[in-house]
């Protein structure tokens, strides 16, 4: 392209910017409207406007700190009014006293009215307009991204060739795409700007439904040769040997999965339920319905620590009802593992346990029946579909304890079909939870020390590993030295990301055990296992954590009888922040409080969607869009129910758009 050299490509590869058509949909973040025209003597403090009129006097000046500054005075008979530009002095060449211009910018009082550093020119047809802001670095300027935008959109046709079959473009009244991309970027009117938008967000969404439930008709395969699952009986068992009742939701949510047991197809279903909700017993009586009908089943956690004690929780309960539960990981011993893998493969074996060494080469099934991922946040659709694939079909299971909308479950979960448990059991105590500022750190440690005094654990959760000054955070080192000399007379340990898997393992065991009184920790433990005796949660800098991240952390603690407490220590003055403590001290609802991190923090943030393989959204936003987004699911369940593989040569160019937009589609 003409203006880009070598140097100039490197800084748009950098904003992910590698060819044509990456420029064209590098959509704006913002606009400045500058066709609202206003006489100076209409202007008012702190708005954006833009004005018409002739320099009067104009004036440069250099400071001895090397400060330029240009001024100017400009008039257009109803008043007067400085335009000023610092470190700019290029522009005294350009402005002509007597000349008249149009200026852009905020204006705020002083002696006069004063605009600071405006945009100005002298052509209006091009200047009074809505002009687009982009996200930049430091090696471009807003200019000349706009000019590199302006040349792409005017050289290239091939970008801009229509996806959408003609039934979906008159059915739900969508522009061109053309007109769209050249509206979203240099929009002609307030009109074609917002169906430019709309045009947009619905191909983003609907490309994404598209390609999931392409992805489910796939994996499924043929849905009618599922297993059948017709004997209820040894999963009745378990559940009447637990020793309380079920919620209503747990039931629910188990009829469900009978439901998709007993259908002849395929199961393929997200458990979704907050932490301490019973998505484990759940998924047990799913485990003993499995082999009650001949096959076994394999339960896969994304750590060691929390696959052990799966095996040990659920182990005892299955041998009751004369199964054989093995576990397995990458930490079982060589001799010891070969037996495990072998009884895997001749059946002796029943139910497997154990962390991604499950889906590794070497362990073979007899009869595998029922897959099921705990945590699926942890693990790729790749990862899940290697563990299904070494059985005929298996029926799968999902579990997460993220407490997503379900809209937004929709989407990251368009393969699976989705139960929710919203009921809580009874009994267990609220989660006291306190927001406090820097100056009552010392109160929460006195209180940590009495809680240790008394018998309970405590979690201290910091924000990173290492200190940063420029970031002003609390790091898990420096918290870790200065907690254990505080409290020199207990066992305080250090756990984070870093660390060996073996040796988090084995710090996590310690305080899983009651070795360890504090743990330091980042958040690597909010996938973490059940200790009872863990009653206080000390979260620093906690205004650098999302609302459902706090959530997910908060839930580590109230796993016992005892009362417990969540403690964040909120360093930030700002109103964002104060909002998500606010609605942390308020509610323990998982449900809302993640849907209030949408509001407050947006889609693209919306705890670490990136983990899930999705691409970030370039326009659209799922909590201000939802109404797009209903419209483009709906859209794409037709074009899939109609064409599931997109073979027809109406959706030829969706399938195209599809596997240039998803890394590696076509694998999965």
């Amino acid at each position: 392209m003409k203006g880009v050299g070598p140097k100039r490509a490197g800084y748009f590869n950098d904003l992910g910017i590698h060819c044509l058509k990456d420029l064209v949909e590098y959509y704006p973040r913002t606009y400045e409207d500058r066709s609202i025209i206003k006489k100076i003597n209409e202007l008012e403090s702190g708005e954006k406007a833009t004005v018409r009129g002739v320099i009067t006097n104009i004036e440069a000046r250099k400071f001895r700190n090397n400060l330029h500054i240009i001024k100017a005075v400009i008039s257009d008979g109803t008043g007067y009014m400085n335009a000023v530009w610092f470190n700019q002095q290029y522009y005294y060449g350009k402005l002509r006293e007597g000349s008249t211009y149009w200026f852009f910018g905020r204006v705020e009082r002083k002696i006069l009215m004063e605009m600071s550093n405006p945009a100005f020119s002298d052509d209006y047809d091009n200047f009074a307009v809505i002009v687009p802001i982009y996200s930049k670095n430091k090696g471009l300027n807003q200019n000349t991204i706009r000019n590199a935008i302006k040349d792409a959109l005017s050289e290239t046709e091939e970008c801009f060739n229509e996806i959408m079959p003609d039934w979906i473009m008159a059915g739900y009244g969508l522009l061109e795409y053309g007109k769209s991309v050249r509206n979203i970027h240099f929009p002609k009117s307030n009109d074609l700007f917002y169906k430019a938008r709309e045009r947009l967000v619905f191909q983003e969404f609907f490309l994404l439904q598209t390609a999931l439930l392409n992805i489910r008709h796939r994996t499924r395969g043929l849905e009618a040769n599922g297993n059948k699952f017709t004997d209820f009986y040894k999963g009745n068992m378990y559940i009447n040997g637990l020793g309380f009742p079920l919620t209503g939701a747990q039931q629910r949510v188990i009829n469900e999965i009978r439901g998709d047991l007993s259908s002849g197809k395929v199961m393929r279903r997200l458990v979704q339920g907050d932490v301490g909700s019973g998505k484990t017993a759940v998924a047990a009586a799913a485990i003993a319905d499995a082999c009650g009908n001949g096959f076994q089943a394999a339960f896969m956690a994304p750590t060691e620590i929390l696959a052990r004690q799966h095996y040990e929780s659920l182990g005892n309960d299955f041998a009751r009802l004369g199964y054989n539960a093995v576990y397995l990981s990458g930490g079982v011993k060589t001799t010891e593992r070969d037996a495990v893998i072998e009884s895997i493969k001749n059946g002796g074996a029943d139910i497997i346990i154990g962390t991604h060494a499950l889906i590794q080469k070497g362990v073979g099934f007899k009869r595998l029946g029922l897959v099921i991922t705990d945590e699926q946040h942890r693990f790729g659709v790749n990862q899940r579909e290697a563990l299904a694939g070494k059985g005929d079909t298996p029926h799968s299971l999902v579990l997460t304890a993220t407490p997503i909308p379900r809209t937004l479950a929709l989407i990251l979960y368009g393969d699976l079909d989705i139960s929710i448990i919203d009921e809580m059991p009874p009994g267990r105590k609220k989660i006291e939870t306190y927001a406090v500022d820097e100056g009552k750190r010392r109160r929460v440690l006195d209180f940590a020390e009495r809680r240790m005094k008394e018998g309970s654990q405590v979690y201290v959760v910091c924000p990173r590993i290492e200190e940063d000054e420029a970031l002003d955070m609390m790091s898990a080192e420096s918290i870790y030295e200065e907690l254990q000399e505080r409290f020199s007379g207990f066992k305080v340990d250090l756990l984070h990301g870093r660390m060996k898997p073996s040796e988090k393992d084995s710090r996590m065991q310690l305080f899983y055990e009651g070795v360890t009184n504090m743990l330091v920790s980042t958040t690597v433990i909010e996938v973490g296992v059940n200790v009872p005796n863990a009653t206080l949660m000390i979260i620093e800098n906690a205004e650098r954590f999302g609302l459902a991240q706090l959530h997910q952390l908060r839930g580590r603690v109230g796993r016992g009888s005892g009362q417990s407490y969540c403690i964040m220590i909120n360093r930030s003055s700002a109103e964002i922040p104060r909002k998500r403590m606010k609605i942390m001290e308020k509610s323990t609802d998982g449900f809302y409080i993640s849907e209030q991190d949408l509001v407050l923090r947006g889609p693209g943030e919306f705890f670490g969607t990136r983990q899930h393989g999705l691409p970030e959204f370039r326009i659209a936003n799922i909590y201000t869009d939802m109404d797009i987004l209903k419209k483009a699911q709906k859209a794409a369940i037709r074009i899939i129910s109609e064409d599931p593989c997109l073979l027809s040569k109406d959706n030829a160019n969706i399938m195209k758009e599809i596997e240039l937009r998803f890394e590696n589609f076509k694998t999965i």
